[in-house]
């Protein structure tokens, strides 16, 4: 270890005695020998002889540099939940840090709890080190396996998110949330600074920001912990938070010095949540000032107490220190000498005794039973977990008098439902948008509550409140990390997103679906409640907006995941989004992703028949069917709201012009029935996808996305190879709604067309009509450019309105007779 450095510290004091500091200096040493034992040793654990080539891993992975200062955090956390009875959680930013979180799980007894076959003995021991980054064992970073822990911390940016989202509508809970340095760089966690904006000190926990500055990502120094001090202080002021600097390397004082400024910390954090709930009141009475939330900044060295150089090459208060700092000690006698003399270094023979156990007072000092941060309850979030409390979906739907008609907003019908699951659930569900809550048209919800906001409030400003539970901010990862936060707790939420921009959350969306397929498989991990997202504003009516908001490519990410986790919802209309909603908001450990426009549209499936053809998910409408009596001659099917209307005015042009024409009509609400059984829960046997798609009849196919998806999911069908589909293809642009499904080529003339190519019969016979179908996608394309919208018989179509040839030439507008 390095000569240690002065410790500089904003809060002035020696609140621990002698034997309380002896007892955290010798915690925090336990734990670090714990985690550098689990980066390099498989045998040996005690070091009860010289360490040998064979107790060393082959292969060394892990992460050492953030660690230890990681371990000095949760030590004093746990002293000051002993003394406070504090109900707390702990989410480190670099995850990677993830020897630490073992170690301490450890050494509270929590991880022997879960995996008992890991004791607190030498057998435990080396069972311990030898699991950590090694195969059949436990990953390197803070994973599901990890008691404690609702944070995989792998992907940098989310801690602050992800603790906010804990702390929502938690009064009593109290997150330490450590951010790295290097995280602190990050776009996603420069916005969740603000997320104190959105605390209501009088029904919601606390965070306390952590910034642990050591100076060095993988090879390259830090911003924040490079820039002056009043620099850094007055960005953290600025962010809303009053900050507390403890910096120096000397165990001792440092421990002192962190003691006092963690009891200054948490005695504002009770000032404010004391007086916000005396003066306050609970939610719903007079606002109170928002007043600055405490926050410290950590600079400790990184990889702290270990080596100070090797190979005459500096290690401690270096990047070299980031991962393994010396990565040869099974075949470098000299390294190896080096680990054996750093791992004695922290006394193992006085930290366990005689049968490997931590001695009695390490394992005294944290506290006991769920106040233990490996075992607290929120940290699994399943066993707080209690159903929502929702409303009849069916008393919310549209009367549908005749399929294909009407003029409905889908989501702004699903609004009022989700007002009334808000009304009912005003403690465990909350809304997640990005300034789009309203213009997802879901504003019937700010009847029961407002949005959530708690800075400055002016006078025209629009339903904002400190205790609003609509969460909305210009930021997908913010949104995704309150709800993943929120969740993990063991709430409820949902999140409506612009079709387009969901992609922005990609990768969160990754780590949490890898997060509930990892839980599956452990038992001890209670299940939660599933991330619904809303996706809407969708590509097929982006038309005003353009090509940049045209994407509808988040569908084909999702189906990447396991099949056990993921599921895809495209309802045709508001019945069917309500039924999907329904059963999305009662689901667990899921990921439901439901596609749904929000503009006037078509309905076609009254309520009963609406909840029959989404408990099937896919399924024959018969009133846009003809085939009752025998084989069809085609298969006309979608999945999509618009796709589903430009397949049925397919369907009615087709039957115009050849009435003797056969079509049987499909719609497809859960796309998963599409895979066969074997590769997805919710696939059809082949038996059953023959019955609706045939074994050797032409499919015409239009679908909301991307074409390739629809074959992807069904190569494995008898009939694939007639299977024909048409969706989105990165043709967009600034035009009318159905000039998008035109320059596509999903709109209703060009189905048609395909249909005639198709089916062999038709050939011989099909050539004025398929003339009369080029002319008129010529007219459309002389009509938008002049007009500026849709022909009008496009406008105005509805399913049965028509009749003989199926579509006019004549534009009835212009041959209206003159008032």
């Amino acid at each position: 270890m390095a000569r240690a450095t002065k410790t500089r510290s904003t809060v002035s004091g020696k609140p621990l005695d002698r034997a309380t500091l002896k007892r955290i200096d010798r915690w925090w040493r336990a734990a670090n020998y714990l985690s550098v034992g689990q980066i390099y040793l498989m045998d040996n654990p005690l070091l009860r002889r010289p360490l040998r080539p064979e107790d060393v891993k082959p292969r060394l992975l892990g992460h050492w540099g953030t660690t230890p200062g990681l371990n000095f955090v949760y030590a004093h956390l746990n002293r000051a939940i002993s003394q406070r009875d504090l109900d707390m959680m702990y989410i480190i930013g670099p995850g990677h840090g993830g020897p630490g979180l073992v170690a301490s799980a450890y050494l509270e007894g929590t991880y022997s709890e879960v995996y008992p076959e890991i004791g607190q003995d030498e057998e435990g021991l080396k069972r311990l080190f030898t699991q950590f980054s090694f195969p059949g064992g436990i990953p390197s970073h803070v994973a599901p396996e990890t008691p404690g822990s609702i944070h995989e911390g792998g992907e940098l940016g989310y801690a602050l998110s992800h603790a906010y989202g804990a702390a929502f509508d938690n009064p009593e809970l109290v997150v330490a949330a450590v951010v790295g340095d290097g995280e602190a760089e990050t776009g996603p966690l420069a916005t969740s600074w603000h997320s104190n904006k959105f605390v209501d000190p009088r029904r919601d926990g606390a965070v306390l920001p952590i910034l642990h500055l050591n100076g060095y990502k993988i090879a390259n120094p830090t911003v924040l912990a490079r820039i002056p001090d009043d620099e850094l202080i007055a960005l953290m002021r600025g962010y809303g938070h009053t900050p507390y600097v403890v910096e120096g390397s000397d165990p001792q004082t440092m421990h002192q010095a962190f003691a006092a400024t963690l009891d200054r910390c948490l005695d504002e954090i009770r000032d404010i949540q004391r007086e916000a709930r005396s003066t306050g009141g609970r939610a719903g009475s007079r606002p109170v000032e928002r007043r600055p939330w405490p926050m410290i900044v950590l600079r400790s060295p990184k990889g702290w107490t270990g080596p100070e150089s090797v190979d005459g090459k500096p290690v401690e208060g270096n990047w070299r220190s980031h991962q393994v700092p010396f990565a040869d000690a099974r075949g470098d006698e000299g390294h190896r000498k080096v680990l054996e003399e750093w791992m004695r270094s922290y006394g193992p023979d006085e930290l366990f005794d005689e049968s490997g156990a931590p001695a009695e007072d390490i394992r005294s000092l944290h506290p006991a039973g769920d106040r233990r941060m490996s075992a607290s309850p929120h940290a699994n979030g399943g066993l707080l977990l209690k159903d929502l409390r929702l409303p009849d979906f069916r008393s919310y739907g549209v009367e549908v008098r005749e399929p294909g008609t009407g003029a409905v907003e889908a989501t702004r019908v699903l609004g009022t439902f989700l007002r009334d699951v808000m009304a009912r659930n005003m403690e465990t569900f909350r809304l997640f948008a990005p300034d789009e809550n309203s213009s997802n048209r879901l504003q019937d919800v700010m009847q029961v509550t407002d949005r959530t906001w708690n800075a400055r409030i002016v006078g025209d400003d629009d339903h904002l409140s400190p205790d609003g539970r609509i969460m909305e901010i210009l930021s997908e990862h913010m949104c995704e990390g309150w709800l993943e936060g929120y969740l993990l707790t063991g709430r409820h939420g949902l999140f409506s997103c612009y079709e387009a921009f969901i992609h922005v959350v990609d990768s969160m969306f990754n780590q949490h679906a890898k997060w509930l397929k990892t839980t599956d498989d452990i038992p001890w991990r209670r299940p939660i409640a599933s991330l619904n997202y809303l996706l809407t504003s969708h590509v097929w009516r982006q038309d005003h907006n353009g090509f940049s908001h045209q994407d509808p490519g988040f569908i084909d990410h999702v189906m990447n995941k396991k099949a056990e986790v993921v599921r895809v919802y495209l309802p045709p209309d508001a019945n069917t989004l309500l039924s999907t909603v329904d059963h999305c908001l009662r689901s667990k450990q899921y990921v439901n992703v439901v596609v749904a426009g929000k503009q006037p549209a078509l309905q076609y499936l009254t309520m009963d028949e609406a909840v029959v053809h989404c408990t099937k998910g896919i399924g024959i409408w018969d009133w846009a069917s003809n085939d009752e009596d025998g084989e069809p001659d085609l298969v006309m099917a979608c999945a999509g709201d618009v796709p589903t209307m430009e397949a049925l005015a397919a369907t009615e042009i087709l039957r115009g012009f050849f009435p003797s024409l056969r079509i049987r009509f499909v719609n497809v609400v859960d796309l998963m029935r599409l895979q066969h059984h074997e590769e997805h829960p919710h696939g059809l046997r082949d038996a059953d996808f023959d019955s609706l798609f045939t074994t050797d009849k032409p499919v015409i196919f239009a679908y909301h996305g991307y074409p390739w998806l629809i074959h992807r999911l069904t190569y494995r069908r008898t009939n694939h190879e007639n299977v024909h589909v048409r969706g989105y293809k990165e043709e967009g642009t600034t035009t009318t709604p159905f000039d998008m499904t035109v320059v596509n080529q999903v709109d209703r003339y060009d189905l048609a067309m395909d249909a005639i190519d198709r089916v062999p019969s038709l050939g011989p016979v099909a050539g004025h009509a398929r003339e009369a179908l080029k002319n008129k996608l010529i007219e459309h394309r002389q009509y938008v450019r002049t007009h500026g919208e849709d022909l009008p018989e496009v406008r105005s179509w509805q399913w049965g309105a028509g009749g003989g040839p199926a579509f006019s030439t004549r534009d009835p507008e212009k041959e209206a007779p003159e008032s």
